[in-house]
């Protein structure tokens, strides 16, 4: 097996496992640690088939300690998620298997079919990019599996927000006590759960960024039932950070544009979208330190505060 460094290889255990799941005369010729996971490692592994070609799989193993204790969860739920979306006409990976509990490799791991495609998080090319999520966003709302998955999980609560230094401080004390209501009764949908820019594939031809395409959608580990409307935040909130407070605005319009149908009123709306906008609190360093290594160097996670803090102001602006 050779590797692009030491760094990259795959642990012994779990090598023997996934040569298990290859089929008769592949092996492993290359393997390339891909960036962009917060929670686990993430692995391309290029196995070599019989007759001369290649094909590539995705390994995902969970070695950090703060989180082997939720993969087994994770896992099985996004092992669930791949089976049911199989067929169902989302470009979502294959599951090819699943060790929940780390019984044959080193932690915990998911071994999936790899996708074509990359993340761009650029912003050339953004506003042909963003009817693109919007339309995907749609497609994704529009299953209705024949088994559900659980409902949606809210973690951030009014008291664990992080207002960040040098905020609007009474503009976030309003948007604390949007949350603060209880959630607004809302038509269930099939929801990704953290659908943005990080977790969508395209192919971008370099001459013409006009003629983008979606190739895939990645990290269904979350996937859930619940409100359109917190999807719609979700992405909404992302590209604010990425690309400035207006594109976070501009997605709840695109996806309207798409078809896809948010609460009635803007009250409801407003809801959604400050929840998950003050959720991103908690994760600026950690969501800022992922865009930088995947190449946005000038998303600092001070940069990304005044972002939000912008995108706050603007929710609160546009929807209250």
């Amino acid at each position: 097996m050779t590797n692009h460094d030491d760094a990259d290889a795959v642990r012994p255990l779990t090598l023997a496992w996934v040569n298990r799941h290859l089929d008769a005369g592949e092996r492993i010729v290359r393997t390339e640690s891909l960036h962009g996971g917060i929670t686990a490692e993430i692995r391309r592994l290029t196995v070599g088939t019989p007759d001369g070609g290649t094909r590539d799989l995705v390994l995902r193993s969970f070695v950090d300690p703060l989180y082997v204790g939720h993969a087994e969860d994770s896992l099985n739920r996004e092992a669930d998620v791949l089976t049911l979306l199989t067929g169902a006409g989302v470009p979502a990976p294959g599951l090819v298997a699943v060790d929940p509990t780390a019984a044959h490799c080193e932690f915990p791991s998911l071994l999936m079919t790899h996708l074509a495609g990359r993340t761009v998080l650029d912003d050339e090319g953004l506003e042909t990019r963003v009817p693109l999520l919007a339309r995907q966003l749609v497609a994704i709302h529009a299953l209705r599996p024949a088994e559900r998955p659980r409902e949606y999980v809210a973690l951030t609560t009014a008291d664990t927000v992080v207002i960040p230094k040098g905020a609007d401080a009474a503009v976030w004390a309003a948007a604390i006590d949007v949350i603060r209501r209880p959630a607004p009764p809302y038509e269930g949908r099939f929801l990704h759960r953290d659908f943005q820019p990080g977790n969508v594939l395209f192919d971008v031809p370099p001459s013409r960024p006009a003629g983008a395409r979606i190739t895939g959608v990645v990290d269904w580990a979350a996937a859930s039932w619940g409100p359109a409307d917190l999807d719609v935040a979700h992405c909404s909130v992302n590209l604010a950070l990425l690309h400035g407070p207006a594109w976070g605005l501009r997605f709840a319009e695109a996806y309207e544009e798409a078809g896809g149908v948010l609460a009635a009123t803007a009250s409801e709306r407003l809801y959604w979208q400050v929840r998950d906008g003050l959720a991103s609190s908690e994760e600026v360093q950690l969501v800022a330190q992922s865009w930088r290594a995947a190449g946005r160097a000038e998303l600092t996670t001070r940069a990304v505060e005044e972002r939000l803090d912008a995108y706050v102001i603007a929710l609160m602006d546009a929807l209250g």
